[in-house]
């Protein structure tokens, strides 16, 4: 199965950055939505998620919020294992 990233971020949240570098190392690749230039993807956002906070990553579905490493990788392999 392929994966679909996608992360909510904003311009100036460092964690944001935090997490795309992560990622980078990781060679996960990921569709970013910044929501500054995007506010009504905030509002979708927001109904979809209950959180007003970025990053928030979604996996195929499967919603991150935040920076979680542990998280991540864990979806990353158990999403590359099922291949």
């Amino acid at each position: 199965m392929k994966q679909e990233v996608t992360v909510y971020t904003t311009t100036t949240c460092p964690v944001c950055s935090m997490l795309k570098n992560f990622l980078e190392i990781n060679e996960v690749p990921y569709k970013e939505i910044n929501v500054d230039f995007h506010p009504l993807a905030l509002i979708k956002l927001i109904a979809k998620t209950g959180k007003f906070t970025v990053p928030q990553t979604n996996f195929n579905g499967q919603w991150i919020s935040g920076f979680d490493p542990v998280s991540i990788l864990k979806v990353i392999i158990d999403n590359t294992g099922s291949d």
